[in-house]
């Protein structure tokens, strides 16, 4: 699963909205995009590339799951992951209660 961006998410727009504009004022895509990264100061051109991919998704244009599902699937694999830390908990507390009840007890 992608870790959470670091960068907030109205300059993402905004540099997903400087692509558009300026994509054809240069010779290929891989120059718009050095063009927005450089003036925006974003790490790299993949992570601008990244960012076209899931406004694309988001807006329904490319075949994916959207931020909001991505979210939601994210939350639901915490949750899964919390239960199943649980149901591991609960076994080996009936793992131990067994072992002490077929223990021989004595009386003081």
């Amino acid at each position: 699963m992608a870790r959470p961006s670091r960068y907030p998410l109205e300059l993402r727009r905004r540099a997903v909205r400087m692509v558009a504009e300026v994509r054809d004022d240069y010779p290929n895509e891989t120059a718009a995009l050095q063009a927005v990264t450089d003036k925006l100061g974003i790490g790299s051109r993949e992570t601008l590339r990244n960012w076209l991919k899931q406004h694309e998704i988001d807006a329904g244009t490319r075949p994916g799951a959207t931020t909001e599902e991505s979210a939601q699937l994210k939350a639901m694999k915490k949750e899964i992951a919390e239960l199943k830390r649980a149901n591991e908990i609960l076994k080996a507390a009936a793992s131990f209660f067994a072992a002490e009840l077929d223990r021989p007890h004595t009386r003081l």
